[in-house]
């Protein structure tokens, strides 16, 4: 009877119990996969989610740095493998402790402190009314007429201005300053995050942004359209995997560990094809749909560890700045 009790308290204090997740805005907007988690996994766990949004997902690492221990944040959802060692050596993450059997990514995964939600590849997205010859390769993109414009995100701020930086320095390796300076006159903008380069990409303010290899098919199946594609590059495409982790406060919290769990079931994933537009980290309950057969497929993947990045990135974003000023 007393364990009968204690069981019934336990489950009482969890299902009014409060999961606080940061992530990114775009993640959280009304088209995008929040909302659908959100009302899966309160329907699961009779709880309630509270989503604390950033710009990007460099921010939400920059975030936490800021709030320490003191975070009210149980779980971080929108940081990748380029930021998991950095963030890890921060000693704000806890050990997930789940199976992530079901997770299924390019080149394989294995952490234990953080769980991929999708992956994409980071490319350009083109106008095709008003770009006939896009580029086919990052030589291309950076030697380029400067007239046709490109909007990009800061990789101090966003996660995939951070792909942009590791993709010109994986194929231009030491040179990558002077491949900014190129480029630098086909830069219309820098903007803090992703959504803010796509709307003015959308809006006609540049032929051309930097996304990924999936934008055309929320173009396809939303708008019935293919006016919008990705350029495939001979080097290839640097990929991106997005994680979640909890925090060491969030470890306190049971419904950290059941978020991470949820996320790799069909309940979360099914949000993330045409959500986020991303390719999900496990299997969705139902097939994707056929635009996503015909999107771009890169010829080889680019990518560095996340101990590679977390050891450069101050000096890669330095010499960025530096070629971007001059």
């Amino acid at each position: 009877m007393i364990g009968a009790l204690a069981l019934g308290a336990s489950t009482e204090a969890t299902a009014a119990g409060k999961l606080t997740i940061y992530t990114y805005e775009s993640f959280t907007a009304e088209w995008g996969p929040g909302p659908k988690v959100k009302e899966a996994f309160e329907k699961q766990c009779k709880c309630t989610i509270d989503f604390v949004a950033v710009t990007d997902g460099v921010a939400l690492l920059n975030r936490l740095k800021l709030e320490g221990a003191s975070t009210k944040a149980d779980i971080v959802l929108g940081l990748d493998t380029n930021l998991t060692y950095e963030a890890a050596t921060t000693g704000l993450f806890a050990p997930h402790g789940i199976d992530t059997s079901a997770v299924s990514i390019p080149a394989g995964f294995t952490d234990d402190r953080f769980v991929p939600f999708d992956y994409g590849y980071f490319a350009v997205i083109y106008d095709t009314e008003k770009l006939a010859n896009p580029p086919s390769s990052l030589k291309d993109l950076v030697e380029g007429d400067p007239k046709q414009k490109i909007v990009i995100e800061d990789p101090r701020t966003s996660t995939p201005g951070l792909g942009l930086l590791l993709w010109v320095k994986s194929v231009y390796g030491d040179k990558a300053g002077e491949a900014w300076m190129k480029l630098k006159d086909r830069v219309l903008t820098v903007t803090p995050g992703w959504s803010e380069a796509y709307g003015l990409f959308t809006k006609g303010e540049a032929p051309m942004v930097l996304s990924y290899t999936t934008s055309p098919a929320y173009h396809q199946i939303a708008e019935k359209t293919e006016r919008y594609k990705a350029a495939s590059f001979t080097e290839g495409h640097y990929l991106q995997v997005e994680v979640a982790g909890q925090t060491t406060n969030g470890a306190k919290n049971p419904l950290s560990k059941e978020f991470l769990a949820f996320m790799t079931s069909p309940a979360f994933q099914d949000a993330i094809p045409e959500n986020n537009w991303m390719f999900p980290a496990a299997k969705t309950s139902a097939p994707l749909n056929a635009a996503f057969d015909t999107l771009v497929k890169p010829a080889e993947t680019l990518m560095f560890t996340s101990e590679e990045v977390a050891k450069n990135r101050k000096a890669w974003i330095d010499e960025w700045l530096a070629s971007m000023s001059m």
